[in-house]
């Protein structure tokens, strides 16, 4: 089996891939929501996990409650990423744009003891933070 994730933590969504389950296996929407809601009720968890409600919404792979055989593609949409605003008071929208934006875009160079961040700016050649700590954020774990 094969488990591939993209998106990140402020972007539009996360997206998960598994690859190699077979056909036949009973899979349900709202039993992987539940799960996702369990995540939710964690100790220590930040205000972010009162805004997003992880909603799973299964894009291919399942037809009448049963893996085809087919990879198996799931979207979880990011609430706060249209409608929230970044640390800078710029819109999610316009930090994490795909296409270029007019006007200055904050880079992160503080990096956090104990992150990823160090280790992922090295590794990629980075000089600001946010792509790495987009990736390597706790709301990964949703997909």
């Amino acid at each position: 089996m094969r488990f591939l994730t993209a998106g990140e933590s402020h972007g539009p969504g996360l997206v998960a891939l598994l690859e190699g389950l077979p056909a036949g296996v009973a899979i349900s929407e709202a039993v992987i929501r539940a799960d996702l809601a369990r995540r939710q009720m964690g100790y220590g968890r930040g205000g972010r996990m009162q805004i997003e409600t992880d909603y799973a919404v299964l894009q291919s792979g399942v037809r009448h409650g049963y893996t085809t055989g087919a990879p198996i593609a799931m979207l979880i949409e990011n609430r706060d990423h249209s409608t929230g605003n970044g640390p800078d008071g710029k819109p999610w929208t316009h930090t994490m744009s795909k296409e270029p934006v007019e006007g200055e875009v904050t880079p992160i160079h503080r990096l956090r003891p104990g992150h990823a961040d160090t280790p992922g700016i090295s590794k990629y050649l980075q000089d600001d933070a946010r792509n790495i700590l987009e990736r390597s954020s706790a709301r990964e774990s949703t997909s």
